[in-house]
């Protein structure tokens, strides 16, 4: 394989590597693996996921999101955050856009180094689902938010066994054979929630998750602790704004907003794979 350019962005804690992959250098079949030898940290790149901007028949362009694992997904808030940013920037598209991804379509909005993008509607929301309960959890929730969402209320998350909790979650028959992502929160007051997300696919804690951002304030609004804009602090220390409209338990026009950082542009080598 020949160097393949990339550049490496930061949104809100999750650190992807974005590859303008229009021309078709990278092949399907390939992709998977080369993911999976970037996102080695301290081996080589490093990342949470790879996102390869491909060509769109209907829309300003298409993407491919891969986790760390090498497992394609349909969605990633904060990686269609970068993708937006990075896309604008190389004059892709505009700074209003629309791109396709398995999900569905994602407008987007770019103003400097904060992007805005309106995800997927919001499905399958579940109150109190049926998981044994575990020390420190005040309720259990789940909601499709792009991609499958738990989410746990609970009391202390600074010292909460998130990773160790949130394998076990991930890891359930009930969720079987794709898993899903495991949230943790807790209210701080007015409008503010406090997270942590084990991330499927990463196999781990992460920084910040978009949609998990999201899950987390929807329903956070449905158990009245939060209500439209909702400021969300991740892991990593950023805060996330989530805007969205409400109608009994359904919501629409769910908008994520954030910072986002080029971290350095370069070209993988082979020796890096």
């Amino acid at each position: 394989m020949e160097t393949v350019e990339f550049w490496k962005m930061n949104g809100s804690g999750n650190d992807f590597i974005l590859i303008d992959n229009r021309n078709g250098q990278i092949k399907d079949e390939e992709s998977g693996r080369l993911v999976e030898r970037a996102c080695r940290r301290r081996e080589s790149v490093g990342a949470d996921g790879v996102i390869f901007v491909i060509k769109s028949d209907r829309y300003d362009f298409g993407w491919r999101y891969l986790n760390a694992d090498g497992g394609e997904v349909e969605m990633c808030g904060n990686g269609g955050r970068c993708v937006s940013r990075f896309a604008f920037l190389k004059g892709i598209a505009g700074p209003k856009m629309t791109f396709e991804t398995l999900a569905g379509p994602v407008s987007a909005e770019v103003e400097g180094r904060i992007v805005k993008v309106l995800m997927p509607k919001p499905r399958d929301l579940h109150l109190d689902i049926d998981l044994k309960s575990q020390q420190g959890w005040k309720s259990v929730d789940f909601v499709n938010t792009g991609v499958p969402h738990v989410v746990v209320h609970v009391e202390d998350i600074l010292n909460h066994p998130v990773t160790e909790q949130g394998r076990a979650i991930r890891y359930h028959t009930r969720f079987s054979p794709e898993g899903t992502n495991a949230n943790f929160m807790r209210a701080m007051g007015a409008d503010q929630l406090e997270i942590r997300t084990y991330e499927r696919g990463v196999e781990d804690e992460t920084l910040a998750c978009g949609t998990g951002a999201i899950a987390c304030a929807l329903v956070g609004s449905i158990r009245g602790m939060v209500s439209s804009p909702v400021k969300v602090k991740t892991k990593g220390g950023e805060d996330l704004i989530i805007h969205f409209r409400r109608k009994g338990d359904s919501f629409d026009e769910v908008w994520l907003q954030g910072n986002t950082s080029i971290v350095y542009q370069g070209k993988l080598h082979d020796e890096a794979l």
